[in-house]
């Protein structure tokens, strides 16, 4: 069961890893998306939150505090979902549609961090990691 855990734990992430490098790859084209849904200092926020990703990610494979790294996934995830997803405004179906399977894609996946906190933070949590829990 270890390794299945470690490969959840990599599929798990496969999108933040996705989308820190996309953060830092594209930071001009998010900043732009970002500095539209009124972010203050749209480029900083797009750049720190790509580094965030890719570390709560790296965290979270290693099993280095996958206990934290699970829970600093949500914030995020909620911010995303809330700020940026807010299909309620939208006026044109296919766009209101749109932003409603991200907003609800965020809201899963904030679901997921939560149910894998929970499960790295109990006693009897899957190995093959390189530093336990945090919180206990």
């Amino acid at each position: 069961m270890d390794a299945v855990a470690l490969i959840a734990r990599i599929a798990f992430t496969a999108i933040f890893v996705g989308a820190g490098i996309g953060h830092l790859t594209a930071t001009d084209a998010m900043a732009g998306y970002a500095s539209a849904k009124k972010l203050p200092m749209a480029k900083l926020a797009v750049q720190v939150s790509g580094v965030y990703l890719l570390v709560a990610s790296a965290l979270l494979i290693l099993g280095i505090w996958p206990d934290l790294a699970a829970i600093a996934l949500v914030p995020f995830l909620l911010v995303t979902a809330f700020v940026f997803h807010d299909f309620w405004k939208q006026e044109a179906p296919d766009m209101r549609q749109q932003e409603q399977l991200q907003f609800l894609k965020d809201l899963s996946l904030a679901g997921g961090a939560l149910a894998l906190f929970v499960l790295y933070a109990s006693d009897g949590h899957p190995g093959l990691n390189l530093v336990g829990p945090l919180f206990t």
